[in-house]
């Protein structure tokens, strides 16, 4: 069975880095765009040769911030994969992107280039929070990038960051009402955290930030959860919430633990070679990883086959973040190991019995009292 495939395409640059930021980004003052064009639909088209004609479900150019991407650059690694793979008919094209003005001005290009579905990083629509949060826009111009985003694109989504320093329950419920009259099918909502190495985390050291704690964290959780119901809007993923039939499909890859292929500065894949599953990931940081791929096609530094043991507890920690939990079936399939085989036992059958899981018609999930607390359950659950 040939397996589909997803693409991610990472687009490392940004404007400035925000202080609880971990991911991959870096801030250039003039980005190499056609340098990096280039690399990217070389590393694509070089993949692409030893990956053969899959079905291909979803492209997702994330970052970074790719909005940042020449338009000219989006449509032609578009008009690449559907040479180079047999893409879906209604194939899903997703675009990260920041809501100053000027990427919004890039819109309709993005638009005309192939991209059917943009997720907004709003983080919040308060001017305050977005202050002490480093973002780069205010908000009204999130609400004009929305409004904009809405004119265009098919299906659109943003993300917000609550459990702020200072932020109470009715203030969250309140910022989180308004939100969801501007959404149209899906809203990511993350708890903030303090990620090592982020500014964040030295100021929050010095104790000159505090979160909430965990009894308000769990009410703002499930009062999330509550509003986003009331909207229309399920919790589909412990962080994410749509209507039916509008999730992330690109995402949902990942979390049922399909197969992609990451290119890009610092890209991680998951991909079916030669009847097994491989982790890959790229050179992280942009000029040599841009220089690898210039000399050999590649900006690979990893390509690890996965034990069945590395597969299956990969597979339980995204697949129970999901609602639809796991399919014990397809968890065989995947990973080539029994789920039962793959936790312990005396604390699943405490999780169980706790209410914090659920094991039914052939499938493995978490409640929503267990999705509370899903990172400590997994961590005592997985062997």
């Amino acid at each position: 069975m040939t397996e589909p495939l997803s693409l991610y395409i990472h687009w490392p640059f940004c404007l400035a880095k925000c202080p609880y930021c971990d991911f991959n980004s870096h801030v250039r003052e003039e980005i190499p765009q056609a340098r990096f064009a280039a690399a990217l639909r070389r590393e694509l088209a070089h993949d692409a040769a030893r990956l053969g004609r899959r079905p291909l479900r979803s492209i997702f150019f994330g970052g970074g911030t790719p909005s940042l991407m020449a338009p000219e650059t989006v449509a032609a690694l578009i008009e690449d994969a559907h040479r180079l793979f047999d893409a879906d008919p209604d194939l899903e094209i997703t675009l990260e992107a920041n809501p100053t003005s000027v990427e919004a001005g890039k819109f309709r290009a993005f638009r005309e280039a192939g991209i059917n579905r943009v997720s907004l990083g709003v983080q919040s629509l308060r001017d305050d929070a977005l202050s002490m949060l480093g973002r780069e826009h205010s908000g009204p111009q999130a609400i004009r990038a929305l409004e904009i985003a809405r004119s265009l694109f098919p299906r659109i989504s943003f993300d917000l960051i609550y459990a702020r320093p200072g932020q109470s329950e009715a203030d969250w419920t309140n910022e989180l009402n308004t939100a969801l009259e501007l959404v149209a099918d899906h809203l990511s909502l993350y708890q903030l955290t303090i990620e090592p190495g982020t500014k964040f985390e030295a100021l929050h050291r010095r104790g000159e930030i505090q979160l909430p704690d965990e009894d308000l964290a769990a009410r703002l959780y499930e009062a999330t959860g509550e509003t986003a119901s009331r909207h229309g809007l399920l919790p589909y993923e412990v962080s994410n919430y749509a209507r039916p039939g509008a999730e992330s499909r690109h995402n949902l890859t990942y979390w049922r633990y399909g197969d992609y292929l990451g290119i890009g500065p610092g890209a991680h894949g998951r991909l079916t070679l030669d009847g097994k599953l491989h982790a890959t990931r790229r050179h992280r940081a942009p000029e040599p990883w841009a220089t690898r791929v210039e000399a050999t096609g590649s900006g690979s530094t990893e390509e690890t086959p996965l034990s069945p043991e590395d597969r299956g507890r990969e597979a339980l920690l995204m697949g129970l973040r999901l609602s639809e939990g796991i399919s014990e079936a397809q968890f065989v399939r995947r990973t080539g190991r029994v789920l039962d085989d793959c936790v312990d036992p005396a604390m699943l059958a405490a999780c169980i019995e706790e209410g914090y899981l659920l094991k039914s018609n052939g499938a493995l999930r978490a409640t929503t009292e267990g999705r509370l607390r899903l990172e400590a359950m997994l961590a005592r659950l997985v062997t």
